[in-house]
């Protein structure tokens, strides 16, 4: 059956193809992808989706594909840009530009392969409306925004998605990287970790650089800060354990001469248990108390939690029937084990929401080659990967793979005539 569905992509690739180069050029930031939104509802339309709703979570996109009695399946796909300005010198490159949440010009790119993602969901919708002859039940189809930001999936949840739309038994997702083309990596269980983000204000008293002891200095609690946030994982995360803490952001002062009132960090975590991200988070609040107490601030830190994503766990029976689709449609060969990923995604929140299971794997974007030699030679980070200014897929096989993985993950839970 599943060969039957996927015979359809020789007729309308180069069209993907188009779209996704289309996407790539015209990026847009999390909550504002109004063009992309627009293209991708049209497309779902063209492709004769059933009902095709727009603005669900802000900018969210809802398809639902209907045909006959039989499961409510779900493939998301999220299509929101980064503030990465693009140096990969294709020929669609962007060179677009936006506004921040912060009110910054900022340059635009599709840094983490969203407009993959968003492109391979169009074609699987694709498929499986001109295949209704092999396959009975619902395909919910969820274009996602602002996944960047950890609040796209939830801000479609709260604006109604479940209580509006058919309820799915399951969830599917999938995510391109720093992968051999044509490969599918998979995990089970805890499969990226969960995120959290601080936003820090120290407050000091500012003065003259020439007299520090008239004032108190938060550029020097702020660079304790640093430096003592790194033993929290050192001493204190058990080494069995899997945990990160980066300050991404420290900004303070206007001038070399000058200590200011106040400096900023922000903050960022991961972890992948419960009892791991709770160590963390406290730790984190009492290293800035500590720190702030210790240089004398003139008041306690502002501290606000602000981006909040779980662990993503890709629910290890739902897997399992999954992969087993897809090794007999790949081949075992294309499919390799992951162990778990630092970055984080918000695809889970849909199944916990729901209490459904998630399936979530990755698939390679990077010419098959070289991919496969950097990784034989433990040098898979000299490449471009995501959030990298030079991370691009290669169209081909990754967009045909993608479109295969994501039709053939739904066609195993779909009923058959």
């Amino acid at each position: 059956m599943t060969h039957a569905v996927v015979a359809g992509l020789d007729g309308i690739r180069d069209d993907l193809a188009d779209l996704y180069r289309d996407l790539h050029e015209h990026p847009e930031l999390s909550l504002q992808e109004k063009r992309s939104a627009e293209l991708l509802a049209r497309r779902l339309r063209a492709a004769g989706v059933d009902e095709v709703v727009e603005h669900v979570g802000t900018t969210g996109v809802v398809g639902v594909l209907r045909n006959g009695e039989g499961p409510v399946v779900m493939l998301r796909a999220d299509f929101d840009a980064l503030p990465v300005e693009e140096k990969t010198g294709l020929p669609y490159a962007s060179v677009a530009r936006g506004v921040d949440r912060e009110g910054k010009d900022v340059p635009v790119m599709h840094a983490c392969g969203h407009d993959m993602h968003a492109a391979c969901l169009v074609g699987a919708a694709s498929l499986l409306a001109g295949t209704r002859d092999q396959w009975r039940g619902t395909v919910l189809l969820v274009l996602q925004p602002a996944e960047e930001l950890g609040c796209g999936a939830q801000g479609m949840i709260d604006d109604g998605l479940f209580e509006r739309f058919p309820t799915p038994e399951v969830v599917l997702g999938q995510h391109v990287g720093p992968l051999p083309a044509g490969f599918i990596g998979h995990g089970s269980g805890p499969v990226m970790a969960a995120s959290d983000s601080l936003d820090v204000t120290l407050h000091g008293r500012g003065g003259h650089g020439s007299r520090p002891e008239a004032a108190i200095d938060p550029v020097l609690m702020a660079a304790h800060v640093v430096t003592r946030l790194q033993g929290v994982v050192a001493r204190e995360v058990p080494p069995a354990e899997t945990a990160v803490v980066t300050v991404g952001r420290l900004q303070a002062g206007t001038k070399d001469n000058i200590i200011p009132d106040d400096a900023e960090l922000g903050i960022n975590i991961r972890s992948t248990t419960a009892a791991t991200r709770e160590l963390l988070r406290s730790a984190t609040e009492r290293v800035v108390r500590a720190e702030a107490a210790a240089g004398g601030a003139t008041r306690d830190p502002d501290l606000d939690w602000t981006i909040s994503v779980p662990a993503l766990v890709s629910d290890p029976d739902a897997t399992a029937t999954t992969l087993a689709a897809f090794v007999g449609h790949f081949g075992e060969q294309r499919l390799f084990p992951l162990p778990p990923v630092s970055a984080s995604e918000d695809v889970g929140v849909f199944g916990e929401a729901i209490g459904v299971p998630t399936v979530f794997w990755f698939w390679g974007g990077l010419e098959a080659e070289t991919a496969l030699a950097a990784l034989q030679s433990g040098r898979l980070d000299d490449l471009p990967a995501n959030h990298s200014p030079h991370f691009a897929p290669v169209l081909e096989p990754t967009l045909s793979t993608g479109v295969e993985a994501l039709t053939v993950a739904a066609l195993t839970w779909l009923a058959t005539p």
